[in-house]
């Protein structure tokens, strides 16, 4: 097929010329580490002023292809390249323009060696796609032009200049063989932040109380291994889950844990379940003074992970920018309804992950849109996001809602790299490509428009695709494989950048598979929750990859499983964070036995609690469900009226 007659447009449907296989990616690996199913295609930008010469050259080598045809030799088009994809390997085809000899194209970027290449790197490598400048402003210049501007956009045929990520990266710590589940837990959420709980809690035992007028008889103040026994189990209800935290402590055997029942009682876990905090609520500024946050009640929560989760594991090359929601239940102001997302509704927050092993760096909270104009929400996510990574050269890769041409400058102009697919109504997004310029496109057809190391892309897959690039140079395509609903199996063209975007925007969807297995924490009335069991959550999974990363996959001593899984991991760290912990059992039950054969004589009588029927605390401990409106107020719970209120204080 002809390319379209139209200025700085670029097309890839140019496949009838001869092939020659790269004697260099026969030998050496290739250097982006893609899928070894992807077949390269090299077509150079053909100019437009010799595009007679060549319709009249292209009837030559079509004649000369169909001798060649009969002779038994393949072709090159797509369908042919989908039969090599099943015969296997990983050639390079290079599809030299009209005139030009193999000699002529610069082997560099197909045969340099990678210095990070081993089969054990949580991240994708790249070499320089052309030899660097001695000046990367010099191949990379204008960047302070208007990107609106007519002149702005040029061909598809300018160098692109790719800095040595030389960084170090992953994990950081002086940690040694010996090391357990819970020191790599330690490096990620600190005793001092468990300590931290404990005085908060007890400070707000007490705040509560004095705002109620009463006192709690069964309340007494926490302390550091109860705390931790009890985050301890909220780890293991994601691991062993039940739909109410009271079948837990529950006197049916096929239905009560025995663990449970020996660390703590229902009742205590309760109440560090009302009590829990992390802040001081008495010094919290009011909505509207001076000094007012709205993460105040998990500031300090904030300040000591966030610090730690950047600490603990040096960002390796490639970076994913995405956003991911928590689940909740109940009615908060900062909840989003985000339709394409697995959580249609939740709390949502930006993360900043790993591409390969789903580490995440940072996470910025959504709490609604900035009165400060500073160039769009997803510009200032990303650039907050990547903050201390300047001039490493690492590679970032984002989604339409963040990807435009200034944040593509930005992080250009700071030594980083963007990939991603954007919208063709955002600012500087070239004219030339947009639909009512390009028509309408076949399945794989493609045209660039490129501005230094800046390339646009527009590509139709299954749907009209549009990309912004700066670590990708022009011309350069993959034939992917892709599959008909009848399982039929053909071959796709792909250009470089969308490539190298399905290859490194899963960090976060990959981070959100592993929090999602085991869920820590249950529903609750209060919005700072779900951040607290979030971030926890969060730090047990990057625990478990700096664990993997820093034993390269063998288990940690005293394992005797085959494979150390993050279920492994979960199940150890609540066992050693619970210790031997079972104080407070005895306690209560001589509190219960004082009173068990008169409960009246202390107070414990059944009266009518509310208007409205509540869950019965005994049947519910039994698996059963009944309602009633009547319980006891002393212990704040509802009873049956008949033998569950007896039942319940023996």
């Amino acid at each position: 097929m002809a390319a379209r007659k139209k200025a700085q447009l670029f097309t890839i449907l140019e496949t009838s010329a001869e092939t020659e296989k790269d004697p260099v990616s026969d030998s050496e690996a290739f250097p982006l580490n893609l899928s070894a199913d992807v077949k390269w295609l090299e077509i150079p930008f053909r100019n437009h002023d010799t595009e007679d010469e060549e319709e009249e050259e292209d009837t030559e080598e079509e004649e000369e292809e169909e001798e060649e045809e009969s002779a038994g030799e393949p072709g090159t088009g797509a369908a042919d390249a989908a039969a090599l994809i099943a015969q296997g390997g990983c050639g390079i085809i290079l599809v030299p323009d009209r005139g030009l000899k193999q000699e002529d194209f610069d082997d560099s970027y197909y045969g340099s060696s990678c210095t990070e290449s081993s089969a054990n790197d949580s991240d994708i490598d790249f070499s320089d796609l052309e030899d660097e400048p001695a000046d990367l402003s010099a191949a990379i210049g204008g960047l302070e032009e208007d990107c609106t501007s007519l002149s702005f956009w040029g061909e598809p045929d300018q160098p692109i200049a790719i800095e040595e990520f030389s960084a170090s990266s992953g994990p950081q710590h002086s940690l040694g063989d010996e090391a357990d589940t819970r020191d790599y837990f330690r490096l990620l959420f600190p005793d001092s932040l468990f300590e931290h709980m404990v005085e908060q809690t007890n400070n707000y035992a007490l705040y509560r109380q004095r705002r109620s007028g009463k006192v709690d008889p069964h309340w007494r103040p926490t302390d550091l291994r109860e705390m931790q026994a009890y985050i301890g189990l909220n780890v293991l209800m994601g691991i062993n889950q039940l739909p109410d935290y009271g079948m837990y402590w529950a006197t049916d055997i096929f239905i009560g844990n025995a663990g449970f029942k020996k660390t703590m009682t229902a009742r205590r876990f309760e109440k560090l379940n009302q009590n829990i905090h992390l802040c001081d609520r008495e010094s919290e500024p009011a909505r509207g003074h001076a000094g007012y946050d709205g993460l105040y009640k998990i500031r300090p929560l904030l300040d000591v992970v966030q610090g730690r989760m950047w600490e603990a594991y040096a960002p390796n090359r490639c970076l994913t920018v995405d956003e991911g929601a928590i689940t909740v239940k109940g009615r908060f102001s900062a909840t989003q309804y985000m339709p394409s997302k697995p959580i249609k509704k939740g709390l949502k927050v930006w993360m900043l992950c790993d591409s390969k092993s789903g580490y995440c760096h940072r996470v910025n909270i959504y709490v609604g849109k900035s009165s400060e104009d500073l160039g769009g929400v997803g510009y200032q996510v990303v650039t907050s996001l990547v903050r201390g990574l300047e001039h490493k050269h690492h590679h970032v890769f984002c989604d339409s809602f963040f990807t435009s041409v200034p944040l593509v400058q930005k992080l250009l102009k700071e030594g980083m790299y963007v990939c991603g697919t954007t919208q063709q109504n955002r600012k500087g997004f070239p004219d030339a490509l947009k639909l009512k310029n390009v028509g309408k496109l076949a399945q794989g057809e493609f045209f660039q428009c490129q501005h230094g190391n800046i390339l646009a892309t527009v590509m139709r897959d299954t749907k009209v695709i549009s990309c912004l690039s700066s670590n990708a140079a022009p011309g350069i395509v993959g034939i992917s494989q892709g599959k008909q609903k009848d399982g039929t199996v053909y071959g796709v063209p792909r250009p470089l950048p969308l490539l190298l975007y399905q290859e490194n925007m899963r960090g976060v969807d990959l981070c959100d598979q592993l929090r999602e297995c085991y869920q820590v924490g249950r529903p609750c009335k209060k919005w700072w929750r779900y951040f607290l069991w979030f971030y926890l959550n969060i730090c047990i999974v990057n625990a478990f990859i700096v664990l993997r990363e820093s034993r390269r996959g063998a288990p940690p001593p005293g394992f005797s499983g085959k494979q150390f899984t993050q279920r492994h991991f979960r199940i150890r760290l609540a066992q050693q964070l619970i210790g031997d912990y079972q104080g407070t059992r005895g306690m209560e039950r001589a509190s219960r036995k004082r009173h068990s054969d008169s409960p009246v004589e202390y107070g414990h009588r059944l009266e009518r609690m509310s208007e409205r029927s509540r869950r019965c605390r005994n049947c519910t401990n039994k698996g059963l469900r009944h309602e009633s409106v009547f319980g006891c107020k002393i212990c704040n719970v509802h009873l049956c009226r008949g033998g569950c209120f007896a039942e319940f204080h023996k």
